[in-house]
């Protein structure tokens, strides 16, 4: 079935996010299109400078050592102004499939987390494929973690209160580093906050026919994912390129996940929430009705404000399990 046998997919959505539905950029994200969504986001990156948000928090850029071999990694630091000490502090992860996107761009939602839960949130700004496949990617999203927990004095960060977090490809991310940190034993989590992530690279991960008509599309999930494995697509796929091939979830951090009810990675996040439970993994999960792929970006709307104070909400408790502790 398809979703034109449906109907039209927009009589699904929320009213309410039409407005913010018909701003999105149309058509599919390909090899022919990819430098003009990257110059879209690099334009909507200076539109958001202009604004001042008043917050009392500081944004420094930072380089820190890559993985072995690999170049330094950048990364922006988010900090409230008022000096701390033993401050919580989180990863961010970018979204972006893999493709595009920047940490700057994610600064007004990260700097409004700096000052309301008073945390120190490095963003990463990794290397993008196709011009940086996998491993590169998750290497330097990891190499950030691990820079961060040697640092985090300096931070003025408790190393033993450290998160991670991301959108989309930034989820992936995100789920992969706390795989790759569990198993290389270094740093320890404490949470993971995932947001619509992008998990498994499977064609067949989804069948529902509902999902996957706005934002991103199936053709732009498989051009993602052919410009992130690159050569890797014929042989075995590592769980730290796509989460939902792990095996075992076991000792993974307490996880918060949140997804749209028309995203197109509805099923491998319901999957994925699934296994973790399965494996004792305590987790949270939250579905919006009527919510497409990356609809919490919509300023006015009243699920969109609902999940980002979901989220907020969802942040303060992962760190006052800490202070209580």
């Amino acid at each position: 079935m398809k979703i034109s046998d449906q109907g039209d997919p927009r009589a699904l959505v929320d009213p309410a996010l039409l407005p913010f539905l018909d701003l999105l950029p149309a058509g599919d994200v390909t090899a022919e299109t990819l430098a003009w969504r990257r110059s879209r986001m690099r334009d909507l990156v200076t539109l958001q400078e202009r604004t001042q948000d008043g917050l009392a928090v500081s944004v420094t850029e930072s380089h820190v050592p890559g993985s072995e071999g690999a170049p330094d990694v950048r990364v922006l630091v988010v900090a409230p102004k008022a000096g701390g000490a033993g401050r919580g502090a989180m990863l961010h992860c970018h979204g972006g499939g893999m493709v595009m996107g920047m940490p700057e761009l994610s600064l007004p939602v990260l700097r409004q987390m700096a000052d309301t839960l008073e945390i120190v949130i490095v963003s990463v700004d990794y290397r993008l494929a196709p011009e940086a496949p996998f491993p590169a990617p998750i290497e330097d999203c990891y190499a950030a973690l691990v820079w961060l927990h040697a640092n985090a004095e300096s931070l003025g960060v408790d190393p033993t209160r450290i998160g991670v977090t991301g959108e989309s490809a930034g989820g992936n991310l995100a789920a992969a580093v706390s795989l790759m940190a569990r198993d290389r034993k270094r740093p320890p989590l404490l949470f993971q906050n995932l947001i619509y992530p992008m998990l498994d690279e499977r064609p067949d991960a989804t069948d529902n026919p509902l999902v996957g008509a706005f934002c991103w599309t199936r053709a732009s999930n498989a051009f993602a994912w052919q410009a992130y494995l690159g050569s890797r697509t014929d042989g075995p796929v590592s769980p730290y390129a796509a989460p939902a091939r792990a095996q075992d979830l076991a000792g993974l951090p307490p996880t918060w996940l949140c997804v749209g009810a028309l995203d197109l990675f509805l099923d491998e996040d319901l999957r994925f929430v699934r296994d973790l439970a399965a494996a004792g993994v305590p987790v949270e999960l939250v579905v919006y009705p009527g919510a497409f792929h990356a609809f919490d970006v919509a300023p006015h709307a009243p699920v969109a404000i609902r999940a980002r104070s979901d989220r907020m909400e969802a942040l303060r408790r992962a760190f006052s399990v800490s202070d209580q502790a």
